[in-house]
């Protein structure tokens, strides 16, 4: 919980699109560390230690949609860099 909340506060805090990009990686990366450690079957009488296979299933399907979504968002400041020259969000849309 601890990526996640230190992800959501640079996700806030930064201006900067490729830092917002990082924050978001991080928050993904808490958010699969919990559906990880969830994972745990209770201990049964065949396997001292087992783990549920749908939790897993479904993080290495998150690691596959973060990794598209990542190159997404950095195609997408390359574009936004040539178009304006800034990789900054702008304050002063009104103005």
């Amino acid at each position: 919980m601890a990526l996640v909340v230190m992800g959501l506060y640079a996700l806030i805090v930064h201006a900067h699109l490729l830092r917002k990009v990082l924050a978001l990686n991080v928050m993904s990366s808490g958010v699969f560390l919990v559906f990880i450690g969830l994972a745990r079957r209770a201990p049964g009488e065949d396997a001292p230690l087992a783990a549920d296979p749908v939790p897993q299933a479904m993080v290495l399907t998150g690691i596959v949609v973060a990794v598209a979504a990542t190159g997404l968002a950095l195609a997408l400041i390359v574009r936004q860099r040539a178009l304006t020259g800034r990789t900054t969000l702008n304050d002063d849309v009104g103005r």
